[in-house]
């Protein structure tokens, strides 16, 4: 017979013994979510888990209690030293738990149809259809409520019957004396899986599912300004739940396509402008790509290479929230490289004229060398 004796709370949750209090938030939580009875219908041994890492979540949570569990281990906890929690580790750790907690639902009443588990699909966006929002179709393939039984999995003419088990309730209870007083169980009914119902004749759609496979199509709403790797929930649109059980919730992950023209930083968008070195020398207006038209740009005299020139509300619209990131414009001046006879005369007068100093015909790398010297 198992006890209580070597029992490892840490283990079960899967964390340190000098793991924190959020450490241990976060892994029973974890952990409750992967064992939880809703999760696992009819699965005895994952209940069972539910209830392990529960127990050992209560205890560890209580600065009192895990200060006495590190220091003696589960005797100080549940043993005689611990107000007379000796019990059989197999059989009475429910009823522990029962006792922290309560009964796993309301008692008496009925459990009723299981809801269905979720879904997880991918939608791929453009750029812009991320900042502005957009309406998109996505088609997925999974169960859906029978048409033929209208989801009760029973033969149509036929009807479901009250389980003799546990008379409708979809959970059986059992009662022990404990140290602590009475102690009420309730588990799942192993016979109808918590329906409370059973399909003698069963309907040869679904098999007495009261689902099946099928294509559906939704319409998406994406808001303005989602980013990339963002997930929309979609509630009440993921699979059927079986014999009438309420959809789960159908979950899209969004992937955002690169737009060579723009980098984007939060709800600010960033993006470049090539201009000429006369351009920059002497100022001039610019046509800019932005997330709608093009603009123009003033370009300053006397401008270098990498200066930035913000457009205030030029970027993404806040997802949360009123207004939008700015635009970001990048400036880079671009030195020529082929230039014409005269082109290259007329810049060697402008350098002669400010006093600059040129290679030496043949040196370097001719003209481009002389050019980036002067403008570089």
């Amino acid at each position: 017979m198992a006890t209580t004796d070597g029992l490892d709370l840490y283990g079960l949750l899967g964390v340190a013994s000098n793991a924190t209090d959020e450490e241990i938030k976060r892994a029973y939580r974890r952990k409750a979510r992967e064992h939880h009875p809703d999760a696992n219908a009819g699965d005895a041994a994952a209940e069972a888990r539910f209830k392990e890492v529960s127990l050992a979540y209560e205890v560890l949570r209580d600065p009192d209690r895990r200060a006495r569990y590190d220091r003696f281990g589960p005797e100080g906890v549940f043993g005689q030293g611990a107000g007379g929690m000796t019990f059989d580790f197999e059989t009475g750790l429910s009823d522990i738990f029962e006792a922290f907690f309560g009964s796993m639902g309301a008692r008496g009443a009925k459990r009723g149809p299981m809801p269905g588990s979720d879904a997880e699909i991918g939608l791929r966006l453009s750029f812009a259809e991320a900042a502005f929002g957009a309406q998109k179709e996505i088609s997925i393939r999974l169960p859906v409520g029978c048409d033929t039984c209208g989801g009760s999995g029973a033969r149509p003419g036929t009807q479901a019957v009250t389980c003799p088990d546990c008379q409708g309730a979809g959970e059986t209870r059992r009662i022990r004396q404990s140290l602590l007083g009475q102690v009420v169980t309730s588990v799942a009914c192993g016979r109808c899986q918590g329906l409370g119902e059973l399909t003698p004749t069963p309907c040869d759609g679904c098999g007495g599912e009261g689902r099946r496979m099928d294509h559906r199509t939704f319409t998406v709403e994406v808001p303005a300004g989602v980013e990339d790797g963002s997930t929309l929930r979609l509630a009440d649109r993921g699979p059927a739940g079986p014999r009438g059980g309420p959809n789960g919730s159908l979950f899209v992950q969004l992937e955002v396509e690169q737009d060579e023209r723009f980098q984007r930083m939060g709800d600010d968008v960033h993006t470049s402008v090539h201009v000429g070195m006369v351009q920059a020398a002497l100022g001039a207006k610019v046509s800019v790509s932005t997330l709608e038209e093009p603009t123009d740009v003033t370009i300053e005299p006397g401008t270098h290479s990498g200066h930035v020139v913000r457009l205030k509300g030029g970027g993404v619209p806040h997802l949360r929230g009123r207004g939008r990131g700015d635009l970001y414009v990048h400036v880079v001046v671009d030195t020529p490289t082929d230039l014409t006879p005269k082109q290259e005369e007329l810049l060697v007068q402008l350098a002669t004229e400010r006093g600059e100093a040129l290679s030496s015909p043949g040196d370097g790398d001719g003209v481009f060398s002389r050019i980036r010297s002067v403008f570089g």
